[in-house]
């Protein structure tokens, strides 16, 4: 069983070179999963077995930090984990389950078979005032991680490396493995088009309601540039653009592979510093300007991270200037990555064999 966190679909998406890999060892995949992430997945493999499995619901404030409304919501999110672990009981029980994988669902362990647990943030950044609390937070987590047979981080254990303080700054559980960089985007069939060729890219993601506040910001400023454009909103369930705008093409979804062609054939990309979008980043080799979620500290420092480097321009929502970061982004570098997999092919094999 494959289950992911429903934050967005970036977590169902770094998993699909996992089912891949899964189907092609013979493994019978069952998804767990529910909403966006659910309507994803099934587009991408519809052959699958799926259940619904609902995730922790939590909506992002539309001013202020992620991390004060996550205190306020932490009972909610403790009665989700222990209400996931009981239900996996009963999913291992009816679908014969003999090995699990989550996606930082932290609730999906379980005694009986082994369970792989896997996430990029092993530390959790918090806000200026708050640092003092990260190494406290990171022992939290690195307990919680212990209940899992393994843990699995997307990233290189060496430089040059995507996540940062994330997954280096503290050292990762014993039992834990770096598996290198995940993309949905792999397939070296994917060229690029001459008719395709587009001057920016958006990619809207992330939970409401700030996916529909930066999704509002890009339209409007987009409309009145004189540049062709093709808007992304991350919402599964239709493919059929609206061509709202003569230079505007607004697509509520994308198949990956759509996707890829549009991304390998943009100028220039616009989206959230989500994990998931760096690793796709890197894999297509493309340039990109950063908008992180406003209060979601892991967005906030990998934008900075990135910035700092002179590998990826960022700017702040509230000050987006489409105009502008464009201008700003050309002495950036962007980045690339390989990914063969042989790390990600060598954990699953052994568990396979085992």
């Amino acid at each position: 069983m494959v289950c992911p966190l429903d934050w967005g679909i970036g977590h169902a998406t770094r998993i699909v070179p996992i089912i891949n890999i899964l189907i092609d060892k013979n493994f019978e995949v069952v998804i767990a999963s529910d909403k966006r992430p659910l309507a994803f997945l099934k587009t991408e493999f519809p052959d699958l077995q799926f259940v619904k499995f609902e995730g922790y619901n939590i909506t992002y404030p539309e001013k202020g930090s992620m991390v004060g409304k996550m205190f306020f919501l932490l009972p909610k999110i403790i009665f989700k984990i222990f209400s996931e672990h009981k239900k996996l009981k009963k999913i291992i029980r009816k679908h014969q389950i003999d090995i699990v994988f989550s996606d930082n669902r932290y609730g999906l362990w379980n005694k009986k078979i082994p369970c792989i647990f896997m996430t990029h943030q092993i530390m959790i950044k918090m806000p200026r005032n708050f640092k003092f609390l990260e190494k406290f937070l990171y022992k939290i987590n690195k307990l919680i991680i212990k209940k899992y047979d393994e843990c699995w981080i997307p990233d290189n254990q060496s430089s040059p490396n995507l996540s940062g303080d994330l997954s280096h700054k503290f050292p990762p559980s014993e039992k834990s493995f770096f598996i290198g960089s995940l993309s949905r985007f792999n397939d070296q069939s994917t060229k690029k088009t001459k008719d395709k060729k587009t001057d920016i890219l958006a990619l809207i993601s992330g939970p409401e309601p700030q996916r529909s506040i930066f999704e509002e910001k890009i339209l409007s400023q987009l409309k009145n540039l004189k540049l062709k454009s093709v808007v992304v909103q991350g919402m599964p369930g239709n493919e059929n653009p609206d061509n709202r705008d003569e230079n505007v093409k607004v697509y509520s979804h994308l198949n990956s592979k759509k996707l890829s062609e549009y991304i390998l054939n943009s100028k220039l990309i616009i989206c959230r510093p989500g994990y998931s979008s760096i690793m796709d980043l890197a894999a297509l080799n493309k340039k990109a300007i950063f908008v992180p979620t406003p209060g979601q500290t892991e967005q906030e420092y990998l934008a900075k991270y990135f910035h700092e480097q002179k590998i990826f321009y960022s700017v702040k929502q509230k000050d987006l200037d489409i105009r502008k970061a464009i201008e700003n982004s050309k002495n950036f570098s962007g980045l690339s990555i390989i990914n063969d997999y042989s790390l990600l092919k060598e954990r699953i094999e052994y568990w396979k064999m085992n």
